[in-house]
C-alpha cells in the first residue's frame, strides 16, 4: 500500500468522471415516436403485459439480466466495519466485474442498517427489480441468517459471494490438486485456521463433495473448535471435534490440506513440516497470507500451494465464478443458487485449468507457466474460456436440480451466444465458420513457428476448419507446442514444411525461377529467397496445388509479402488488380472498408472493380451489400477530381449492377444514417445504413479504419485480400491468434469458391 498506489487509485475513481459505473439506455430516444414508445403513451403496453403474465418481465424489462449487490459495510475486504459508504467503491468494484466478464447489470446499494430483520426486509422487498442478489462484505454471524432468511423468503438467487465465491474457487483448486498428488476426497484430512463465512462454506462445499466431516477440524482466534468450548456459534459446533488439543499446531500432524482464511504469517514452517506427504496450503488471508509461498516451499519442496495474491501463482479469486454463476443462473430463470450449481462450477473450474492457455491469458499473464501443474491448478482471471465453460454447466445443473423456470433447449446455440460475449467477432463470423466447416481444405501457415499462428491452428483444429501445414522447423514447432500446453502432434493434426531440408526444395527453386527469370531473378537468387522466405515457400505450394489456400504476415511487413504474393499467385484471370477489404465490428454495426492496404489512389474503373470482388466478401458473411462511395463532395456539390472520380465510379457500377445497391458520393454520415439521407437526398439508391464503404484513396481508407478502430472500439477481420488467382491473404503484424482463426475460416470459404468457379467453367 504505497503512495505511488493510493494517489494513482485516487485518480483512477476520480477521473473521467467521479466512480466506475454509469446507467446507458438500450433503446433510442432521438424522436418524439422514441418517447411515445419509451414511455408515455406506449410504455403502458408494456405493463399491462405484465400484469397479466409476470413471467413478460424477462423478455419486456432487464430484470432477467440485473443484479443488485448489497451490503451493510460491515466487513469490507481488508478493511473491517468501514460503514456502507465507504464501502461504495467496492461495490462498484463489483458492479464493473459483472459486466465486464458477463455482461450483467448492476445496481450497487449500500443499506445503512445492522438490524438483521430490518436488512432483511429491505432486500426482500427489492424482489420485482432484480433477477439476483449478491450479497457483499457482510459480517458474520449476521451473514449466515442474512442469507437464510432471504433465500427462504425469496424467488430468485440470493448468493453471499464472500462465503460462497470462495468455497467455489477453493474447491476447485483443491479438487485440482488432489489430482495431482494422487488423493481422494474421502481420505484427506483437513485443518483451518479461520472459522468465519467463508471458511464454512468452503468447509460445507467440501464435504457435500465428498470429504468427511469427522476429517475436518476447525481452529479460529480462540484455538481448535472442540466439543464443549464455550465460544462458538451454530455454524462451526456442527465440526466441533473430540479432542484434547487446543492449537493450531497441535491439529496439524498427518493433515493433507491446510486451509486458511485467517491471519497472516499463523502457519509456522515448522508446522508445516508436520503435514502429511504433498500437502496442500491454501494460505488465503489477505494481503498477507497465513505462510508466503516461498516460506512454505522452503520448508515442504512437495508443498502445492495457492494464495489469495496476483503476484504468486494459483491466485483464490471470486472473479473466476461468480460473474458466471450468476451469468448460468438468470438465463435459466433460477430461483436459487443451490449445492448442484456449485459443485457443477467447481468442476467446470478445474477442468478448464487442466486445458491448453488460451492466447488471452498468455498475452494478459507473459511470462508465466500456465499449463497444468502444482503452480498452476486454477485459471487466471482472464480467460475468456470462464464464461462458456462455468454458465452451461451452471444452467444444466439448474435444470436438473429443478429449480429452472426456463430450461434451456438448445446448448450448443446457448454457447454460441456466450463464444459472442468474449470473442465480440462471434455473430458476424458465424456463416463463415458455418462453411468452412462444411468443406474443409488445405491452409498451409507461412510463419509457422509463431505462438499466435500455433494457439490459432489448434482451434482450426478442434473446430475442424481446416487442414493446416506449417513453414517452419519441426523441432521448434514440437518445442513451442510443448512450451504453450497445446494438444497438436505432427502428422496426426498437422504437416511441416520445413524450409532447410524439406525434399520439394528444388522443385521450389525451380518454380520460382520460372516464374520470375524475366525480372532478373537467377537461378541461386530463387534458391536464395525460397530458402530464407516463408511467404513465398507457402505462395509456391499454393501455386503448385499442393494447398488450396494460404495465410501469411503475422511478422513482416505488408507490403513486403504483397510483392511476393503477387510474383507467385498474381491477378485472377480478368482481374486488374489487387486490392484489401477490412471488416470493422462497432457497437453500431458491421461495415467493411475498401481499400485499406493495396491501391494508392484507384481510378474510377478500378474502383468498380474493387467493389465487385468487396461484395463477394460481404456474402460470404451472409449479408447483403449496401455500397456508398465516400468523398468530402455530397451528391454534386463539388467537381473536385477526388469528387468526379468517385461520382464517375458510382454511374459505372450501377450500369454493370443495376441490381447492386449502391450510391454517392457522399460523406460518411450521410452513409450510414439513412434518416440524413432522405433529408438531404430523398431519391438515393440505398435503403438502410450502408455496409461497404468505398474511400477515394489509400490513405482516406487506412485513416477511417484505423481512426475507427480504435476511437470506436472496433473489431477489425482481415485485411481480406481480393483478387488473387488463388485464395491467399496478408496478415497484419498486430492480428490476434482469434484474427488469425477469422482468416482461416475466410481462406477456406475462399477455396470452396475457387474450386466451384473452376468447376463450373470446367463443366462450360
Amino acid at each position: 500500500m504505497t503512495d505511488d498506489l493510493k494517489e494513482a487509485a485516487l485518480y483512477y475513481h476520480t477521473m473521467p468522471q467521479p466512480g466506475k459505473l454509469a446507467v446507458v439506455p438500450t433503446k433510442p430516444m432521438a424522436t418524439q415516436r422514441d418517447l411515445a414508445l419509451a414511455y408515455s403513451p406506449g410504455v403502458a403496453f408494456a405493463c399491462t403485459e405484465i400484469a397479466e403474465n409476470p413471467a413478460a418481465a424477462a423478455t419486456l424489462t432487464s430484470r432477467q439480466n440485473l443484479v443488485a449487490v448489497i451490503t451493510n459495510g460491515t466487513a469490507v475486504l481488508g478493511l473491517g466495519n468501514i460503514g456502507p459508504l465507504a464501502s461504495k467503491p467496492v461495490m462498484e468494484g463489483k458492479a464493473a466485474l459483472f459486466k465486464k466478464f458477463a455482461n450483467i447489470d448492476v445496481f450497487d446499494l449500500e443499506v445503512d442498517e445492522l438490524d438483521v430483520d430490518k436488512f432483511c426486509d429491505i432486500v426482500a422487498a427489492l424482489e420485482p427489480t432484480f433477477g439476483g442478489i449478491n450479497l457483499e462484505d457482510i459480517k458474520a454471524p449476521e451473514c449466515f441468517e442474512i442469507e437464510r432468511r432471504l433465500r427462504e423468503r425469496m424467488n430468485i438467487p440470493v448468493f453471499h459471494d464472500d462465503q460462497h465465491g470462495t468455497a467455489i474457487i477453493v474447491g476447485a483448486a483443491i479438487f485440482n490438486a488432489l489430482r495431482l498428488v494422487g488423493k481422494k476426497f474421502e481420505d484427506i484430512k483437513l485443518v483451518t485456521s479461520g472459522a468465519g463465512a467463508a471458511a464454512m462454506a468452503c468447509v460445507n462445499l467440501l464435504v457435500e463433495m465428498g470429504l468427511k466431516k469427522e476429517n475436518v477440524t476447525l481452529t479460529d482466534i480462540d484455538g481448535v473448535v472442540y466439543r464443549g468450548r464455550s465460544q462458538m456459534n451454530t455454524i462451526i459446533e456442527r465440526y466441533a471435534v473430540e479432542t484434547q488439543a487446543r492449537a493450531l499446531s497441535e491439529v496439524l500432524e498427518g493433515a493433507d490440506v491446510f486451509l486458511g482464511l485467517s491471519a497472516p504469517n499463523v502457519l509456522k514452517p515448522e508446522m508445516l513440516a508436520k503435514m502429511a506427504d504433498k500437502p496442500i496450503v491454501m494460505a488465503l488471508a489477505n494481503p498477507n497470507p497465513e505462510i508466503t509461498p516461498e516460506v512454505a516451499k522452503a520448508a515442504r519442496p512437495d508443498a502445492i500451494i495457492a494464495t489469495g495474491r496476483s503476484d504468486y501463482p494459483n491466485q483464490v479469486n471470486n472473479v473466476l465464478c461468480f460473474p458466471f454463476i450468476f451469468r448460468g443462473a438468470l438465463d435459466v430463470g433460477a430461483s436459487t443458487i443451490n449445492e448442484e450449481m456449485k459443485v457443477a462450477a467447481v468442476k467446470a473450474i478445474a477442468d478448464l485449468a487442466m486445458q491448453e492457455s488460451s492466447d488471452i491469458v498468455a498475452t494478459a499473464y507473459s511470462g508465466q507457466e500456465l499449463s497444468f501443474g502444482p503452480e498452476y491448478i486454477i485459471p487466471k482471471p482472464f480467460d475468456p474460456r470462464l464464461i462458456m465453460e462455468i454458465a452451461p454447466r451452471v444452467a444444466q445443473a439448474a435444470m436438473d436440480s429443478g429449480v429452472a423456470a426456463r430450461p434451456i433447449e438448445d446448448f450448443v446455440a446457448y454457447r454460441e451466444r456466450l463464444s459472442e460475449f468474449v470473442y465480440r467477432s462471434g455473430q458476424v463470423m458465424r456463416p463463415v465458420f458455418e462453411h468452412a466447416r462444411a468443406d474443409p481444405k488445405r491452409v498451409v501457415y507461412a510463419e509457422g513457428e509463431d505462438e499466435r499462428v500455433l494457439r490459432a491452428v489448434q482451434t482450426v483444429v478442434d473446430e475442424k476448419l481446416a487442414i493446416p501445414t506449417l513453414v517452419g522447423r519441426p523441432d521448434v514447432i514440437a518445442r513451442r507446442i510443448e512450451k504453450f500446453g497445446l494438444r497438436l502432434i505432427e502428422g496426426r493434426d498437422y504437416e511441416v514444411v520445413n524450409p532447410q531440408s524439406d525434399s520439394r526444395y528444388d522443385q521450389y527453386s525451380d518454380t520460382y525461377h520460372g516464374l520470375l527469370e524475366r525480372d532478373g531473378v537467377t537461378p541461386d537468387r530463387a534458391r536464395e529467397v525460397v530458402r530464407t522466405n516463408d511467404t513465398v515457400i507457402a505462395a509456391l505450394m499454393l501455386y503448385l496445388g499442393e494447398a488450396d489456400a494460404a495465410i501469411c504476415g503475422a511478422v513482416g511487413r505488408y507490403w513486403d509479402h504483397l510483392k511476393h504474393v503477387q510474383a507467385v499467385i498474381g491477378c485472377r484471370t480478368g482481374v486488374g488488380g489487387l486490392s484489401g477489404v477490412s471488416l470493422l465490428i462497432l457497437p453500431q454495426g458491421t461495415y467493411f472498408i475498401v481499400d485499406t492496404h493495396v491501391s494508392l489512389d484507384p481510378s474510377a474503373d478500378e474502383l468498380v472493380e474493387m467493389v465487385e470482388l468487396a461484395s463477394h466478401e460481404v456474402r460470404a458473411f451472409g449479408l447483403v451489400p449496401k455500397v456508398a462511395f465516400l468523398s468530402h463532395s455530397q451528391f454534386g456539390s463539388t467537381a473536385e477530381p477526388s469528387a468526379l472520380k468517385m461520382r464517375e465510379a458510382v454511374r459505372r457500377l450501377s450500369q454493370r449492377h443495376p441490381d447492386l445497391e449502391v450510391e454517392g458520393e457522399m460523406h460518411a454520415d450521410t452513409a450510414i444514417s439513412e434518416v440524413l439521407r432522405e433529408r438531404i437526398f430523398p431519391n438515393a439508391r440505398l435503403s438502410g445504413s450502408a455496409n461497404l464503404l468505398v474511400m477515394p484513396t489509400l490513405d482516406a481508407a487506412n485513416i477511417a479504419f484505423n481512426l475507427l478502430k480504435s476511437v470506436g472500439q472496433g473489431l477489425s477481420v482481415g485485411p481480406m485480400l481480393v483478387g488473387t488467382a488463388k485464395p491467399i491473404h496478408i496478415l497484419s503484424q498486430s492480428v490476434t491468434t482469434r484474427g488469425i482463426i477469422n482468416m482461416s475460416a475466410l481462406a477456406v470459404v475462399d477455396a470452396q469458391e475457387h474450386e466451384r468457379m473452376k468447376a463450373s467453367k470446367a463443366g462450360s
